[in-house]
């Protein structure tokens, strides 16, 4: 797996089911069941829902987490530290803020109500430097990004775009395959 590079394992955007970022979130809720099911039954290889932009652009994907951060947009405007290496005294001024932001505390109705018409580029997260690898990056990059991150799935570019997603699921069967091709020490 040394030489092996990103491309080789990588999915092609056309694998995933896409949903606009003018959807409304009710929409991509419904987009992402639709999705799982497909997946469940077999139908679909992929549950992971692409977003696009107005010019066809992959600009991020929706997820489950996305749609319970989206019921409660104040966490968008806090910034919280996702590393273990954070003092925690900083960890615990971050959940001191969250307290004072008395964020999720409308009833559950309330909060669905709200957001029935938002549209989902109001809270859908743009891919970062941590959650991408170039088509032609050596696996190990890959690794280290998703054990750092603890990533799903990495978003793969060719060039400025994006040409496919890599998930962990595929890196992990591949990494078996190769353990139990290695021989045993005598």
């Amino acid at each position: 797996m040394n030489k092996m590079k990103v491309r080789e394992l990588m999915r092609p955007l056309e694998e995933f089911p896409h949903i606009s970022s003018q959807a409304t979130f009710m929409e991509a809720v419904e987009a992402l069941e639709k999705a799982d099911q497909e997946y469940k039954s077999g139908k679909a290889s992929q549950r992971i829902l692409l977003v696009y932009d107005g010019t066809g652009k992959i600009v991020g994907k929706m997820s489950p987490m996305d749609v319970v951060q989206g019921l409660e947009p104040k966490y968008l405007d806090i910034d919280i530290p996702q590393s273990t290496s954070i003092p925690l005294l900083m960890q615990r001024m971050h959940k001191s803020v969250k307290k004072e932001l008395r964020l999720w505390q409308p009833p559950l109705g309330e909060l669905c109500n709200k957001n029935h018409l938002v549209k989902i580029h109001e809270f859908i997260k743009m891919p970062t430097p941590d959650h991408m690898v170039s088509i032609d990056d050596k696996m190990d990059k890959a690794f280290h990004l998703f054990v750092v991150g603890r990533h799903d799935s990495l978003f793969v570019q060719d060039g400025q775009d994006i040409a496919g997603l890599i998930r962990f699921s595929d890196v992990y069967k591949k990494i078996i395959e190769v353990m139990k091709e290695c021989p045993l020490p005598t």
